[in-house]
């Protein structure tokens, strides 16, 4: 039994956590770089808790240019145990309406700019990520966010595009008919694979903004709109995250799915081969097995 940190990374709209004790923020230095911003740390209800807000205070940061391998090493530096990615996002379906969650359960990659991995030559790892987000925190998250009146769709596909732009027309019909992705975002990529290459369980809530560019009634993305849903959202996603220490308790079971049991037969290169510079970048996110 090990004790819980939620990490709750907040994406466009979400900078902090309401009702936080003893709220400090924190510099985590990482051999990957500098994360986003600091940390906020603190407890909610006798739960240790962490936030990063993945474009940084004041949005500095554009989708491609999120220092995710940084982000993600900080995160487990400081003892994290389970990440909630809160994002916003487009919908390719009519009844995943603005202002509606989506707790996704599937990715499609279609970024092509970010370091994907913190492995590589010196020292090689594949792991998993067949189903790449944890159910048991995602059970959470969809019952704290039921509880807060949150229009919620369990389960659904979520496209990463590399952006900065949005999609165009031809695009998300593609998108929406042919790969059947359920909703479009620009940030979840590569975030959930680092973070199963950490050993973190991880979960992710869409915050729905807009009907990306398929749909007839609504044309073109209208960022103007877009800000005007996602500061509704913001607050929703803050009564989500106020509710999740009561689900998840401050003892800390092993994962049913074994997310936080990943590496334990993904790295190749055997031990005499491995680089000793490239082991000590990975004390944190692969210190159990390494």
């Amino acid at each position: 039994m090990t004790n819980t940190k939620i990490a709750v990374i907040g994406g466009s709209g979400i900078y902090d956590i309401d009702g936080l004790q003893n709220a400090e923020w924190i510099t985590v230095d990482t051999p990957w770089g500098a994360p986003s911003d600091q940390i906020l740390t603190g407890t909610l209800d006798g739960v240790d808790m962490a936030f990063l807000p993945r474009h940084g205070r004041g949005h500095i940061h554009s989708p491609t240019t999120v220092p995710y391998r940084a982000n993600i090493d900080a995160l487990k530096r400081i003892g994290a145990t389970d990440i909630i990615s809160i994002s916003a996002c487009g919908s390719f379906h009519e009844e995943m309406a603005p202002g509606d969650f989506v707790i996704v359960d599937q990715f499609i990659d279609r970024t092509f700019a970010r370091e994907k991995s913190f492995f590589g030559t010196g020292c090689v790892a594949h792991v998993s990520v067949a189903h790449p987000t944890c159910t048991r925190l995602s059970d959470a998250c969809e019952t704290a966010a039921r509880a807060a009146g949150i229009t919620t769709h369990r389960g659904g596909t979520y496209l990463a595009m590399e952006g900065p732009q949005f999609s165009t027309l031809a695009e998300s019909k593609m998108y929406r008919t042919s790969w059947g992705a359920d909703v479009i975002g620009m940030t979840n990529m590569p975030e959930a694979k680092l973070a199963r290459e950490a050993e973190l369980d991880y979960a992710s809530i869409a915050m729905i903004t807009d009907y990306d560019s398929w749909h007839p009634d609504h044309g073109e993305v209208d960022v103007t709109k877009i800000i005007e849903t996602l500061m509704g959202n913001a607050d929703k996603g803050r009564d989500l995250v106020k509710r999740l220490p009561a689900l998840l308790t401050s003892n800390r079971a092993p994962c049913p799915q074994g997310c936080d049991r990943a590496l334990e037969f993904a790295i190749l290169t055997a031990p005499d081969a491995r680089d000793p510079e490239v082991l000590a970048k990975l004390d944190a996110v692969a210190g159990r097995v390494l």
